[in-house]
């Protein structure tokens, strides 16, 4: 078993060894600067986009999932931020599309610039994971389907948090993060 937690601990760090930091930057301004953010996934992946709106909300952004009964519509001077390996999953590629046409920004998070998503998006980050595809391009992985890839945007997505508190560290200390966490649990 501690070959294993070795290896998979070993692929993550390999993969988030190759983001580009600018790329990941970029995705933190954008964060930043947008009005409302609106998070999008499917699977793994929109939950691990659920966990990092949670962090948003701790950290005092306006932050909604696409799906839920409570997010209201997208608008102009918002961020669409799709989580999606391929790039090119069905349902985010409409988001993405409604997303444009009232003039609100598009980011992804994929292994894929060039789909369809990245065509359409203001900012992409590029994760060098494997997927579900097991294309020839992604790297080997002991790991079932798209674990490698969904790991890797979970602790990314946290380090954008970090850096979004080191941009503004006031009012965003343990304990004020803390005053936000849920207390009807």
């Amino acid at each position: 078993m501690k070959k294993i937690i070795e290896t998979v601990a070993s692929e993550i760090s390999g993969v988030l060894g190759q983001i580009d930091e600018n790329e990941a930057a970029q995705l933190g301004n954008e964060l930043e600067n947008a009005k409302r953010i609106f998070i999008a996934g499917t699977g793994r992946s929109g939950l691990v986009g659920k966990v990092f709106a949670m962090r948003l909300m701790h950290s005092g952004y306006s932050v909604y999932v696409v799906g839920e009964t409570i997010t209201p519509s997208i608008e102009t001077g918002d961020l669409l931020l799709a989580i999606s390996g391929s790039g090119s999953t069905g349902s985010l590629v409409q988001y993405a599309k409604t997303a444009k046409k009232i003039d609100a920004k598009v980011a992804l998070v994929t292994t894929n610039k060039e789909s369809v998503i990245g065509e359409l998006s203001d900012c992409v980050i590029t994760i060098p994971a494997a997927t579900k595809k097991r294309l020839p391009s992604e790297p080997d992985t002991i790991q079932p389907l798209g674990s490698q890839f969904d790991q890797s945007a979970h602790l990314l997505l946290d380090a954008i948090i970090v850096y979004l508190q080191q941009l503004h560290p006031e009012g965003k200390s343990h304990s004020s993060l803390n005053q936000k966490h849920a207390n009807l649990e």
